[in-house]
């Protein structure tokens, strides 16, 4: 046989061979990675764009790692349905996805609040060590699956302030008559130190302390407050925001969606879920440093809680929990875990953690770091 015959044969041989490989191959892979476009309604303003962002973040990591074949398109609150209705449509299936706080659904059920932060639980590091080694997103997806859904940790602000005061509050007796913006299981607890909670939407917190319609308001930390410039009309900041000290946000998807998913789907929602968590909480720990400085530069007046409101918060956070738990059940299995592990991981807190952050923070009020 010629030789230049033979090799020009042998190479059209073996390039209709890799074509037809290809093209047999193809519906293995469609099949494996198939065509999935779901819509997500989040309860935050695109402004927001640390906890908005989240949502971006984890729709970004699905479409690329399937090659475009799932993809999750984010609205912003107000879009498709109002932010405090995001879980709602969810369940319904008016969208497949949302990214939300459980707590914002506590009067339905004060269960939804534990898979996100209730008054002196944990803070950001313990709750994500309880959602992910403690059993707690396991315990939260139980009780998710009575409301026809399944959640992901999906972002954390790290503990979060007190608020924004207009006036001084050095003791219990200061709170007696305050009007503040405070909502869910927080508003609860200080209601029955005098205070007289209001819910108000994000966008009218400003010209409420400027009128004086509230004497104060919560809203978020450093970094998410500075835009709204409340220093100019409630001065007094105070910390920290023992109602929120490491609220977790929630990616929730409808149960009946998530389940039609191939398994390698499912592993990927949980995988970009847990980087989503991780890197919102890094965002705020990276940008609220500058935003706190920026805000004293700009009249804010940090105030410290006094430990008699702290510890009288704490009493009656006890009591309201007291309650609950004998007269709702789902609540009580969940939160029994996190008393467990909150026991456990503030003792081991004191030791290694507590005291180098002591030990640097220090240098840094000595003017050495």
């Amino acid at each position: 046989m010629d030789r230049r015959s033979f090799i020009r044969k042998a190479g059209v041989t073996g390039v209709g061979a890799a074509a037809a490989a290809a093209t047999l191959a193809a519906p293995a892979i469609a099949q494996s990675n198939p065509k999935v476009t779901w819509r997500m309604a989040s309860s935050f303003p695109k402004s927001l764009d640390t906890i908005y962002g989240g949502a971006d973040v984890l729709a970004k990591m699905l479409s690329e790692a399937t090659d475009g074949n799932f993809t999750i398109q984010p609205f912003a609150a107000g879009e498709i349905v109002p932010g405090l209705q995001a879980a709602d449509a969810t369940t319904a299936g008016t969208v497949e996805a949302c990214h939300t706080v459980g707590y914002y659904y506590w009067g339905k059920n004060p269960t939804w609040a534990l898979g996100a932060a209730v008054p002196f639980a944990l803070n950001a590091r313990g709750m994500n060590a309880w959602h992910y080694h403690g059993g707690g997103i396991d315990l939260y997806n139980e009780f998710l699956g009575t409301q026809g859904l399944v959640g992901f940790p999906g972002g954390n602000t790290g503990v979060q302030m007190g608020g924004w005061f207009r006036k001084e509050i050095n003791t219990v007796a200061d709170l007696q008559g305050l009007k503040m913006r405070i909502g869910g299981f927080a508003g609860k607890v200080v209601e029955r130190l005098g205070v007289v909670p209001q819910q108000i939407a994000g966008g009218d917190i400003y010209p409420a302390l400027e009128k004086g319609t509230i004497d104060a308001a919560e809203w978020v930390g450093p970094y998410d407050d500075e835009k709204l410039g409340f220093q100019k009309v409630a001065p007094y900041y105070y910390y920290p925001g023992w109602w929120e000290g490491g609220p977790t946000v929630h990616f929730m998807f409808n149960k009946a969606k998530y389940e039609e998913l191939p398994a390698s789907y499912k592993s990927l929602l949980r995988t970009a879920s847990q980087a989503a968590d991780a890197d919102m909480l890094q965002k705020y720990d990276y940008k609220n440093p500058a935003a706190i400085k920026s805000l004293v530069a700009n009249g804010a007046q940090l105030r410290p809680f006094s430990q008699e409101i702290l510890a009288a918060c704490f009493d009656k956070s006890n009591e309201v929990y007291a309650e609950m738990t004998s007269t709702i059940p789902e609540f009580k299995k969940i939160w029994d875990s996190i008393l467990a592990f909150r026991k456990d991981y503030y003792l081991n807190a004191q030791i290694a953690e507590y005291n180098y952050d002591t030990f640097m923070m220090i240098q840094q009020r000595n003017g050495k770091l």
